[in-house]
C-alpha cells in the first residue's frame, strides 16, 4: 500500500521499505546503488499496515520506521540498528482506521513526533516523541469526514510545523496551525468541490513567490485542484485542471529542468499517469 526510502544500512545507497497490507509485515530491500536491490527481509507489524514513513525517532542518527496499521488501529515503531536490520515493533494506539502518517517536530523540542489520520472516526492522532524511540499516548483532533492523506509544513511562516489533511468524503482540505505546548488549532478549510473526493495532495511553490501551495488529486471530479497561498497565510480559491479517470496520487518535481515545479498524477481509473508542466505563475 505504501513505500518509503532511506539509507537503512549507512552505505550511502538508498533502500526501500514497503508496507504489505495483506501480510501484516513491512519488507526491507537494501539497495546496491546501481538500481538493483537485495531480496526482501520482512518484519512483523500490526494488522493491515497501510502507510509507512521513516525518521530518526531515538536521536542516534540511524533511520527508524513508523507504520500505520489500518486493521487494528495501531502505530508500529521499528527502531533501526544502522546495518539494515530493525528491532521488533513497539505499538501505540491510534484512532479507528488509520490511513496515513507524517513525521515532524510538532512541539519544537528537537524530537520527532508522528501524526496519523483516522478514516473511520474523522480524527487525526498526534503522538509526541520523547527522543528515545518512545512516544506519548495519542492526542486526538477532529478533522473533516474520512481523513486520508496527511503532510506537514510551515504554512504561516512562524517556524512551527503545521499539518494539512485531505478529507475525502468531506470534499475539503484542512489546515491545522501548530503552537508548541498548546497543540494544533484548525485554521482553515479549503473546498475542493461537490463530489470531488480528494484522495491525496502534494506541497510545493508553484508560482515562485516563496509560499507553499497545495495540489490535490480530486478522484471524484477527475481533476487536480491547485490552491495558491498568499503571504498572509490564506489561500486563493481552487484552480482545477482536468485529468483522466480517478486521479489517486499526486507528486511534484521539476521534470523538464526549467527550475519550475511540475505536477504528476496517477489516474487509477484509466491506468495511466498525467504530467502538468508548470509555468511558474
Amino acid at each position: 500500500y505504501s513505500v518509503a526510502v532511506g539509507d537503512f544500512n549507512n552505505d550511502t545507497n538508498l533502500d526501500i521499505v514497503v508496507a504489505n497490507f495483506g501480510g501484516n509485515t513491512v519488507s526491507i530491500l537494501l539497495g546496491y546503488g546501481d538500481g538493483s536491490f537485495a531480496n526482501q527481509t520482512t518484519y512483523s507489524t500490526g494488522a493491515a499496515p497501510k502507510f509507512v514513513a521513516v525518521g530518526d525517532f531515538n536521536n542516534d542518527t540511524l533511520l527508524d520506521i513508523a507504520v500505520a496499521n489500518n486493521g487494528d488501529n495501531t502505530l508500529s515503531v521499528l527502531l533501526g540498528y544502522g546495518n539494515g536490520s530493525f528491532a521488533n515493533q513497539t505499538t501505540y494506539s491510534t484512532g479507528s482506521g488509520p490511513q496515513a502518517l507524517a513525521v515532524g517536530d510538532f512541539n519544537s523540542d528537537n524530537r520527532l513526533d508522528v501524526v496519523v489520520t483516522n478514516w473511520n472516526n474523522n480524527t487525526m492522532s498526534v503522538l509526541l516523541g520523547y527522543g528515545n524511540g518512545v512516544f506519548a499516548n495519542q492526542m486526538t483532533y477532529s478533522t473533516g469526514t474520512s481523513p486520508s492523506s496527511v503532510a506537514v509544513d510551515d504554512f504561516n511562516n512562524d517556524t512551527r510545523v503545521d499539518i494539512v489533511v485531505t478529507n475525502t468524503n468531506g470534499q475539503s482540505v484542512g489546515i491545522y496551525l501548530g503552537y508548541p505546548n498548546e497543540g494544533f488549532f484548525k485554521q482553515m478549510r479549503l473546498i475542493t468541490g461537490n463530489g470531488s473526493s480528494p484522495k491525496s495532495f502534494a506541497i510545493g511553490d508553484f508560482n515562485n513567490d516563496n509560499e507553499m501551495d497545495i495540489a490535490v488529486a480530486n478522484s471524484g471530479n477527475n481533476n487536480i485542484g491547485v490552491f495558491l497561498r498568499h503571504d498572509n497565510g490564506s489561500f486563493r480559491n481552487q484552480m482545477a485542471y482536468a485529468t483522466d479517470s480517478s486521479p489517486w496520487s499526486v507528486a511534484v518535481g521539476d521534470f523538464n529542468n526549467d527550475t519550475l515545479l511540475d505536477i504528476v498524477v496517477a489516474n487509477l481509473g484509466s491506468d495511466n499517469v498525467g504530467v502538468f508542466l508548470g509555468r511558474g505563475n
